[in-house]
């Protein structure tokens, strides 16, 4: 692509977007151009359709389609300046899916921490880890109120700053560890003392789901899935949770609903009410 690659760097940077949507839309146009072998300012409607048809043959999920058509309706609107009618993309038709929540930090929470905290000398915020996912590489060294029991997220998810709760259990565990690891920026630094990168934490989730035998969730979101859905069975509010995860709209929170355990295996089946005559 060459300089119109530059070109959207250089225009999604100025928006400020996330790091990982910057790789995924010239990602999404690098394999558009790497399908022709054509500079995608040459590409019709047309291809631009069929390539996104080819896609969807190849097994693409749903949501990886869906990336791939936002970087490309991004280059072509706000790079090339196409409109609506040169390049028209119909609405995706979003898809449902019940979320994957492990069973409660007892046992498989407990399992999984257990494990990982015996494999390493530097305890990832896993203690909490299973309720607050990825968040834990953004966790500065001063960010700690004790006085208050909460931690500071910065640039989180969403690119956010925002309050999470910080439990009795994780703050012994981080007195024990400072004492050992004393860091100048990073409570939880990688080994060039910046913070943790995604991938190294989804290593570190993925070895631990292996060493406790849990097979529920994909990847390390589900943490916050996980924390999520507990506080949602403490009974606490959505407004409270919506605050913890950062989210948005309340909609986005709403989805929790569906899965609380204590609502779905305490509701009795209507087949168990039916009288069947002898």
């Amino acid at each position: 692509m060459g300089a119109l690659r530059e070109k959207m760097i250089e225009e999604i940077r100025l928006r400020n977007f996330s790091p990982r949507t910057e790789q995924s839309y010239v990602a999404a146009m690098v394999g558009l151009v790497k399908h022709y072998h054509r500079s995608p300012d040459q590409l019709t409607q047309d291809e631009i359709r069929s390539y996104l048809l080819h896609l969807k043959e190849r097994g693409l999920s749903p949501s990886s389609r869906n990336v791939a058509i936002s970087g490309m309706k991004f280059f072509y609107h706000q790079i090339l300046g196409w409109d609506e009618q040169k390049l028209f993309l119909p609405p995706r038709k979003g898809s449902w899916r019940l979320l994957a929540v492990a069973g409660g930090v007892q046992p498989e929470g407990s399992r999984a921490l257990a494990l990982r905290q015996r494999q390493t000398s530097r305890p990832l915020s896993f203690d909490d880890g299973l309720r607050h996912g990825s968040s834990a590489q953004r966790i500065g060294q001063a960010q700690s109120e004790r006085q208050r029991m909460t931690v500071r997220v910065e640039q989180g998810k969403g690119k956010k700053d925002r309050y999470s709760i910080l439990s009795q259990r994780l703050l012994e565990e981080l007195r024990s560890y400072w004492k050992v690891h004393r860091s100048k920026s990073w409570l939880f630094p990688n080994a060039k003392g910046g913070p943790l990168s995604i991938d190294y934490a989804q290593r570190i989730y993925n070895l631990a789901k292996l060493k406790a035998g849990i097979h529920k969730g994909k990847g390390i979101h589900t943490l916050r899935h996980c924390f999520a859905t507990h506080l949602l069975e403490a009974g606490v509010d959505l407004v409270t949770i919506k605050t913890l995860l950062g989210h948005n709209s309340l909609q986005s929170t709403q989805r929790y609903l569906q899965i609380r355990q204590h609502k779905l295996t305490s509701t009795g089946s209507p087949l168990d009410l039916l009288r069947f005559s002898d």
